[in-house]
């Protein structure tokens, strides 16, 4: 068994890595000034709802044609082509004007297109775990190096078509904007990239090909299966439930920066992305935190983190100066630790715990636990929250961090009580790297 994955392999994930999530960043966080820029902000809510819906519909049904069907490669390749032909198509079905009801905004073209391009792409965030695990030798040590690399692609897809607008000359104007058709348009060419470069990935046979397939297997029961680990079921369980205050930031964080003030370069975008550049450092120094503090502390500091983030950001609201912009930008950086140690931990985690031949459904049964139901429920329950704390049309936001700092430290505290695996800080068996 190797100690070391050929250096060839770790450059060959890493671009992997690096095309999934640069088209993710060019155009998901930008999606609201898109839909606001074409007179459809009142449709805003329900698209950023079609990811959680997507996450819940479609990874376990992928997980299991890659666990059991087709090769991952094969599978991740062809997702993304479907997805670059919905990506290029959804600008175009943009339609100015208000809803003329709720089910007009979920029937909308554009949505059901979003929708439909969403359902190719959450299975895929499952897909390139289980597929890099499958092929290094030391998941722990090299998996976050290879990671990082979609981080930075984040931060490259985030910042292009606002660069673009920067250096234009015109910047209201510009036709390469962070609000414009280019943001799908850019995505939808590196999906066509990273569709054709994943069927040269290295070959990723389904580890249960040829065994019977049943209703249950088709919905993903042997994933579920985990839960009789008393170990698994709490981390699921912890997972869902630190995704609920985890929405609030995605729905509510940019918007509050952005009402502070707060910016880098003279732009939003910009102090935001800081959260991601931290998440280099943190997974770049991750093997050396394996070692010294184990899965179950790794665990409790990623959700620690979000504690002190939410408490920092109500905190900050109604100060001046330093007292305002230092706790906002800390809560931005501590992004790294609560991604890194919480996210990238639970993968490693999921992969050491799942039989081999259920580790594609394993990750999706994750991905459909966190950013499907976890995120959908926080995305509605921070409607609620957001409207309980306005008061004659100003957000008080020092009640409305306070809410998701004590849900986060609730769920921080029962993990710390419940969780307990020693299993999971052995050093692992992994299957050799295959070419």
């Amino acid at each position: 068994m190797a100690d070391k994955s050929p250096t060839s392999l770790i450059v060959r994930l890493a671009i992997m890595m690096f095309l999934q999530f640069f088209i993710w960043g060019a155009w998901y966080v930008s999606m609201n000034g898109f839909l606001t820029q074409n007179d459809m902000a009142a449709y805003n809510a329900t698209a950023y709802t079609m990811a959680p819906l997507a996450a819940i519909i479609a990874p376990l049904t992928m997980g299991l044609i890659a666990d059991r069907l087709i090769n991952s490669e094969k599978v991740l390749g062809i997702l993304n082509l479907v997805g670059a032909g919905l990506l290029a198509l959804a600008p175009s079905l943009v339609e100015a004007g208000e809803p003329a009801s709720k089910l007009a905004e979920f029937t909308h073209p554009f949505v059901l297109c979003l929708l439909g391009y969403l359902v190719c792409f959450m299975p895929t965030l499952g897909l390139t775990a289980s597929l890099s695990f499958k092929h290094l030798a030391s998941g722990e040590k090299e998996f976050p190096v290879v990671r990082v690399l979609g981080t930075i692609g984040w931060i490259v897809g985030n910042w292009a078509m606002w660069g673009c607008r920067l250096f234009s000359g015109d910047a209201e104007g510009a036709t390469f904007a962070d609000n414009s058709p280019y943001i799908f348009y850019s995505a939808s060419i590196a999906s066509v990239v990273l569709g054709i470069y994943s069927f040269t990935l290295p070959r990723t046979e389904p580890p249960a090909k040829g065994e019977p397939i049943s209703v249950g297997k088709i919905l993903g029961f042997d994933a579920f299966g985990l839960f009789k680990d008393p170990a698994f079921f709490i981390f699921a369980i912890s997972s869902f439930l630190i995704c609920i205050p985890l929405a609030g930031y995605y729905a509510n964080g940019y918007g509050y920066v952005e009402s502070q003030g707060i910016t880098l370069f003279g732009s939003t975008t910009g102090a935001m992305s800081t959260g991601q550049m931290s998440e280099i450092f943190f997974m770049l120094v991750m093997p050396l935190c394996f070692a010294r503090l184990g899965v179950k502390n790794m665990l409790i500091i990623g959700m620690l983190a979000w504690v002190v983030r939410y408490g920092l950001w109500g905190w900050a609201f109604g100060q001046e100066g330093v007292l305002l912009t230092a706790p906002i930008f800390i809560g931005i950086l501590l992004h790294g630790i609560c991604y890194d140690f919480f996210f990238v931990t639970g993968m490693i985690y999921t992969d050491k715990k799942a039989p081999e031949e259920i580790r594609g459904q394993a990750q999706s049964l994750v991905v459909l636990l966190t950013q499907g139901l976890g995120l959908g429920i926080g995305a509605q329950a921070f409607g609620y929250l957001q409207a309980a704390c306005t008061d004659g049309g100003e957000l008080d936001f020092a009640s409305f961090w306070y809410v998701p700092a004590g849900f986060a430290l609730a769920v921080m505290l029962f993990f710390a009580a419940a969780f307990w695996d020693k299993s999971a800080d052995e050093t692992e068996d992994s299957v050799s790297p295959e070419s």
